[in-house]
């Protein structure tokens, strides 16, 4: 007769199967064979038995999804096979290229399409259909270990189904927030004071970076797979089989991916979601088109970055229409007025729009811009708010045109526009809001990177008159901190802490920080590396700062008159006199980039925008914001914008994430 233990391992077993089954009717075909109540009832009484004999307590039960404690790091995992990227196709012309190139080499051949989830790629690992490890896509070779979070997912199996699991197998998905579930959590972040997530991808990565996995169970990700990495002790021999197979062990697969037997059926699809998107539960930006015989695939073989075998046919840039309800103006740091539409918030591009810049007067005009008028708007590279046109049609003659103020509507000060100049400035150089801009600009993460000095700070800091210019920063005491709304010990010292590290900052983030007009981060670093002190470039002629590589005569002119100006030199003894470090130490070391120019487009797994800016210049590189025909180097991260669709038309060089990484390593 079985004792005690076995029969409850026996019923522990019977009860995870079942769980299993249910959860995968439940979240993965969303179709339940059983009430809330049954299926609750299933996991107390498996919870009751594993609490009763926690030896039976497995990884894979059910009841372990919320389970491991807040991690202090993430792990590097590296990966069995490469996760590689995918090129990108952008209008029907490259997309026919694409198929010629693949069957002049291998002769006619059929294809899958697949929806291109805008998400966070990962890597699920299982041994002997137990899941035990989930990684982040990182560079492609090396991930970061995830696993916890991983586990809070529903549609995640923590058992395979069926009863002959495989040895080892890496399977590939994509980890996304539901534009529901997205809209809700922005939603309750604005309740809470915090900052909202951009778009789902951004929130989903975010979610699934948490070092507590109670955070990402909390925001509702869900995970669809597609493609199977690695694999031991099983053989297929389509891309078709593969979707099948992976949906049979209970995973989650598109519903939407299509067989296509020549260019015109994949064109077919990819129209047709075009037009369907906004109807999806969750945001996509493209169609995956992928060689179905996977014999096929290994004569194509691969680039150094991404499969001959598939391609990501891009979606254009999705378009919706709104109310333009008025346009606010707001004054910039250097006193520049800038129009700002205000619209009815509408959903397009992954995010919930509700201003876009109009950028001046001109620009309102050569639109023919009404204040009430309906707009079509999209997001320009897929990232900038943008009212593309006015739908004059639907006018009923309530609109009016747009006048720009001839007095700053922050200071009630004159208004000046110069000669063949398109914006319009404010000309009180005390005009509080140039002043917010500044404290804003100067304490941000590219300039003095003043952490805890925000818009909400710095505006209460100026209500009470502490700061009246932005060195006043360096002058706070804690006293004075003490009095602001929710600033408590820790907030104080950490905001003290944070001022005292700024003083280190080199020079070059300084010049930046000043905002001295057209000296954007890359002129600052140039003038630093050349003069190598604030004094040394305080005096500074023109002709010395005209021989500067890359400084023309609009931001020499610019340079010398702002240190002309007596109230900026004082500013500069005020903070010299505060501690600020005033010279630019230049570390002569390999310099493997020298000469070569590059532009960034498109985010990156293993760094940010500015880390990698920062890694092109610290070895002889520079960066620039637009593609001409003397950049060296584009380089392509996830989801690149029109500087992509640029550099190919220009004939540049365009490189992925790896071989970046190959450069800064020499």
């Amino acid at each position: 007769m079985a004792s005690e233990l076995e029969q409850a391992a026996r019923r522990v077993e019977e009860l995870r199967r079942e769980i299993n089954y249910h959860n995968y009717r439940y979240y993965v075909l969303d179709d339940p064979v059983i009430s809330d109540e049954e299926y609750d009832r299933l996991m107390r009484e498996l919870a009751e038995l594993e609490e009763r004999y926690p030896e039976l307590v497995t990884p894979d039960s059910p009841t372990q999804r919320i389970g491991a404690p807040p991690a202090e790091a993430f792990q590097p995992v590296q990966h069995r096979a490469r996760m590689m990227s995918l090129d990108n196709v952008f209008d029907e012309e490259e997309l026919r290229a694409f198929i010629r190139r693949v069957e002049n080499q291998v002769g006619k051949t059929d294809y899958v399409c697949e929806l291109k989830i805008d998400g966070a790629g990962i890597a699920l690992t299982y041994e002997d259909g137990v899941f035990v490890r989930g990684a982040t896509r990182g560079d492609g070779v090396t991930g970061e270990d995830v696993t916890a979070n991983l586990r809070t997912i529903k549609t995640l199996p923590l058992r395979l189904l069926g009863d002959r699991p495989v040895p080892y197998l890496e399977i590939r998905g994509e980890v996304f927030m539901p534009k529901e579930a997205f809209l809700e959590l922005n939603r309750q972040r604005e309740e809470e004071g915090q900052p909202p997530f951009a778009n789902p991808r951004n929130a989903a990565a975010g979610s699934l970076r948490q070092l507590d996995p109670r955070v990402t169970a909390s925001r509702k990700l869900d995970l669809i797979c597609y493609e199977i990495g690695y694999v031991e002790g099983w053989d297929v021999r389509t891309h078709r089989e593969v979707l099948e197979q992976i949906a049979a062990w209970g995973f989650r697969v598109s519903e939407h991916w299509r067989p296509a037997e020549g260019v015109e059926e994949i064109l077919d699809f990819c129209q047709h979601w075009i037009a369907k998107r906004d109807e999806l539960a969750y945001e996509v930006d493209g169609a995956v088109i992928k060689v179905n015989p996977l014999e096929v695939r290994e004569r194509l073989g691969a680039t150094s970055k991404a499969p001959r075998w598939a391609v990501a046919f891009k979606f254009p840039a999705e378009e919706k229409t709104t109310r333009l309800l008025d346009i606010v103006v707001n004054v910039g740091r250097t006193g520049a007025l800038t129009p700002t539409a205000v619209l009815e918030p509408v959903f397009v591009g992954g995010s919930t729009v509700s201003r876009a810049t109009l950028h001046n007067e001109d620009e309102i005009r050569r639109k023919g811009i009404k204040i009430g008028d309906m707009v079509l708007v999209h997001k320009a590279g897929d990232v900038i708010p943008e009212i593309i046109k006015p739908i004059v049609e639907l006018r009923d003659g309530t609109e009016r045109d747009f006048v720009m103020p001839d007095r700053c509507p922050a200071c009630g000060g004159k208004v000046y526009r110069p000669e063949g100049e398109v914006v319009a400035r404010c000309v009180n150089v005390d005009c509080p809001a140039r002043l917010f801009e500044s404290l804003l600009h100067f304490a941000s993460r590219g300039a003095m990177d003043i952490e805890g000095l925000g818009p909400a700070t710095i505006r209460e800091l100026m209500d009470k008159g502490y700061v009246r210019s932005v060195e006043d920063i360096y002058y706070l005491t804690e006293e004075q901190l003490y009095t602001l709304t929710g600033f408590k010990d820790k907030s104080v010292s950490n905001l003290m802490n944070a001022i005292r590290q700024s003083k280190e900052r080199p020079l070059s983030r300084l010049l930046f920080a000043l905002g001295i007009r057209h000296v954007g981060a890359h002129v600052a670093e140039l003038l630093a590396r050349r003069f190598r002190s604030m004094d040394d470039l305080a005096r500074a002629g023109l002709e010395d700062l005209l021989s500067v590589e890359e400084v023309g005569p609009t931001i020499a002119e610019s340079v010398r008159a702002f240190f002309d100006e007596p109230r900026n030199l004082e500013l500069i003894r005020r903070l010299k006199e505060a501690g600020v470090n005033m010279e630019e130490k230049v570390e002569e070391g390999p310099r493997p980039l020298e000469g070569l120019t590059f532009v960034l487009t498109g985010a990156l797994s293993s760094m940010t925008r500015e880390e990698a800016r920062q890694a092109i210049e610290e070895r002889g590189g520079r960066v620039s914001s637009s593609v001409s025909r003397r950049t060296d180097y584009v380089v392509a991260g996830a989801d690149p914008g029109s500087k992509y669709d640029k550099a190919r038309e220009l004939g540049v060089r365009i490189i992925g994430e790896e071989e970046f990484l190959d450069l800064l390593r020499g």
